[in-house]
């Protein structure tokens, strides 16, 4: 007898060579229509799966995981970040907990870089002004924004995705100073400056990328108190996690002009972002798109399935981390 393929359930719509290779060696329960799962549609859904591939848009908190069915083993996210998973109820329940590092660090620092240059160049402001043939004339004072070239970028993270931001911001000659949970071996380092405190690293920052994941620790890290820290007129950019920045900290420092702008592809309540953001014309906003290019996606979804098929054939998933 043909032995059965586990039952894997998908929570959103994946690449289709994703979802190829998922027809071909698991019995997959698709989501063509990329509906949206509630807590109570994922739990009944997950029926019978031995697995779960999810992204970050869905919420295992301890009360889904101990409602999950028993046949559930492993979730295998479809993302690098998993504070969407309560990994400590994970554990409790046996259920292994993967995610997909490393294959998405060029594509957000590109968005890293483009959230930097947006906001520092004014880029938002330009195209709704041409859109809304608000464009009337040039003059010296017009659209004046600042130089990213040779600016002090300060890192908050220098894990995968921090690293690749460093290297592409060198194109633009500047200097690179660091906040981590450990310094660097002097060769990644490469002549960064590194700061023990974040408090430390602040004042050095025309630009600020936040990079770090959201844990306890980091949640709400840039607040009021930190913003205070950042010289007049400097940038905050965030690809990470909405859950580092304190919104309302944020929007009251881009209002009061102590920052020249923010360029931001992340946010606490995603896609229900706080409002006030949409009303400042120097919040540079993209809607979390810093994985989302063609060869990303796939590389996101074959890692996820390296995950699987490591856990199915007895083996430890490469990427665990619960």
């Amino acid at each position: 007898m043909t032995e059965e393929k586990p039952v894997v359930l998908v929570t959103r719509k994946l690449p289709a060579a994703v979802e190829a290779r998922l027809a071909r060696d698991y019995a997959p329960r698709l989501n063509p229509n990329d509906t949206l799962y509630s807590s109570e549609a994922l739990i009944a859904a997950a029926e019978g799966a031995a697995a779960i591939v999810p992204c970050h848009t869905e919420h295992f908190s301890a009360d889904v995981i101990a409602r999950l069915p028993q046949e559930t083993r492993i979730i295998a996210n479809f993302s690098v970040g998993y504070d969407h998973v309560d990994t400590e109820a994970a554990k409790a329940r046996g259920i292994v907990v993967t995610n997909t590092p490393d294959v998405l660090s060029d594509a957000t620092a590109e968005i890293a870089m483009l959230l930097m240059l947006g906001a520092a160049r004014r880029a938002g402001e330009g195209e709704r002004l041409v859109r809304s043939a608000g464009w009337r004339d040039w003059s010296p004072a017009f659209m004046v924004g600042s130089q990213v070239t040779g600016k002090r970028l300060g890192i908050v993270g220098m894990g995968r995705v921090g690293q690749v931001v460093a290297r592409r911001a060198r194109g633009f000659d500047m200097e690179i100073h660091y906040h981590n949970r450990s310094r660097l071996d002097p060769a990644l380092e490469a002549g960064r400056t590194y700061y023990e405190r974040v408090e430390d690293l602040l004042p050095n920052c025309d630009i600020l990328s936040l990079n770090c994941p959201a844990t306890p620790e980091t949640r709400n890290l840039l607040n009021a108190e930190r913003i205070a820290l950042l010289p007049d007129g400097a940038i905050v950019v965030n690809t990470a996690r909405g859950a580092l920045v304190d919104d309302a900290a944020l929007i009251a420092a881009l209002r009061s002009g102590k920052l020249a702008a923010a360029g931001l592809d992340v946010y606490n309540g995603e896609p229900d972002i706080h409002p006030d953001y949409r009303t400042l014309e120097n919040a540079f906003l993209l809607p979390h798109i810093g994985s989302a290019t063609r060869e990303t996606r796939d590389a996101m979804g074959f890692r996820a399935l390296d995950n699987l098929d490591a856990f199915f054939a007895g083996r430890e998933p490469g990427d665990r981390v619960a």
